[in-house]
């Protein structure tokens, strides 16, 4: 008798992200040069006292499990941080510290959907947000934004989205892909509705350190009393610190939930890696400064990469508030033949770029928007400056 896959995973994609960036190193490892925006990951090396805290971790033991949900120093230092700068008053117990916050992720659905019920996402969104609510056996609910509103949920397009099943509303914010970023008022207006509904919330936050220009972020839990009871906060050191290869995420969330996700990693995974978490501490404790010196470096890049967008025939992207991505319009440019090629779709598109100019994206589709692609500016100006040229010639 052969093994026969589940039918859950028989319908699972990969993750497209990740896929395309397999593409770009398949060619670099043949020689070719590729210039990768594919990937949401900091160019930059991880800040050096990080390091050391890692280091120093390693000669003080810190090598073998730890509480499943977390040591106990990065929960408090979490949920200070969020008493800090947001006023949230936590107790430690409410956070788990998870490995990235795609295991956060995973947590937050698997302890609070049953199979049947929907979860509203706003589109364009994150290539693994639909997958990972139908692993559990819940219903994405892919409600498509407007280009025109910065790619944001309206307050009457997500009361029109509300059926008897909805459960729950998935809301990034800076966004990936887009980079919008909701003001206090349109939190609030969605919030009003969540109260009103009885649905609750995961609020992914991860890029809430990666803000541009006159924009100011504000933490979903805090437009209005009494979401904290019906909100799970998502986040990590990935993208602040530029620590993606550490694996460090975590929730915040009501405290039986968050009770019942420290079970429910104690099955899955134990612990996040020990040493990683240390240097988390650090990262989250110590000097901040380098967020700082990153996120200049980031402003210049989304700054030239708004530029370039502008002033290349056909193409057009919304405001850009916060991340490190632009969702870029190319609808001009399809339907048409690149090289003798006919080109109908985004992956189509991203596809023959990656083949005849070597830039690496992603198509919209993934993101659940066809007719744009995403290019990620967490790499060189040098890098930027050459893609976009090819990119321009390639639209000829």
């Amino acid at each position: 008798m052969s093994i026969e896959l589940s039918k859950i995973v028989q319908s699972m994609e990969p993750s497209a992200t990740l896929a395309m960036s397999g593409k770009a190193k398949e060619l670099k490892a043949k020689g070719e040069t590729v210039y990768d925006l594919s990937l949401g990951e900091p160019d930059f090396g991880t800040p050096k006292h990080i390091c050391d805290a890692a280091v120093a971790a390693i000669a003080a033991g810190h090598t073998r499990y730890t509480v499943a949900s977390g040591i106990p120093e990065l929960k408090k230092a979490v949920v200070a941080n969020y008493k800090d700068r947001w006023g949230l008053e936590y107790d430690p117990t409410q956070c788990v510290i998870s490995n990235g916050a795609k295991h956060a992720l995973h947590n937050s659905f698997f302890c609070t959907l049953n199979p049947g019920d929907e979860v509203i996402v706003p589109a364009p969104c994150w290539v693994s947000y639909t997958a990972l609510i139908k692993l559990c056996g819940a219903v994405p609910v892919v409600l498509q934004t407007k280009e025109s509103d910065d790619f944001k949920l309206t307050a009457d397009d997500f009361r029109a989205a509300i059926t008897p099943k909805t459960r729950m509303l998935l809301l990034c914010n800076p966004s990936n892909p887009t980079g919008n970023l909701y003001s206090k008022e349109e939190l609030k207006a969605l919030a009003d509705i969540v109260v009103e509904k009885d649905l609750f919330v995961i609020a992914d936050e991860i890029y809430e350190n990666l803000i541009y220009g006159d924009h100011r972020f504000t933490s979903f839990p805090t437009v209005r009393d009494g979401l904290q009871d019906r909100t799970i906060l998502v986040n990590g050191v990935s993208k602040t610190y530029a620590m993606t290869g550490w694996r460090i995420g975590w929730t915040i969330a009501p405290a039986a939930v968050s009770k019942k996700m420290g079970s429910l990693q104690s099955q899955e995974t134990s612990n996040p890696c020990s040493i990683s978490q240390y240097a988390a501490l650090a990262a989250i404790t110590g000097d901040q400064s380098c967020v700082k010196t990153m996120l200049v470096e980031f402003e210049k890049r989304r700054n030239y990469v708004a530029d370039r967008i502008r002033n290349i025939p056909g193409l057009s992207c919304a405001e850009m508030g916060g991340a490190f991505y632009a969702f870029v319009n190319i609808k001009e440019h399809l339907g048409r033949k690149y090289g003798g090629k006919q080109i109908d779709t985004s992956e189509q598109w991203c596809l023959e770029l990656l083949a005849q100019k070597k830039v690496a994206t992603v198509m919209g589709s993934a993101f659940g928007t066809e007719g744009y692609f995403r290019a990620s500016f967490a790499t060189s100006m040098e890098n930027l400056k050459e893609s976009f040229d090819r990119i321009a010639d390639f639209l000829k």
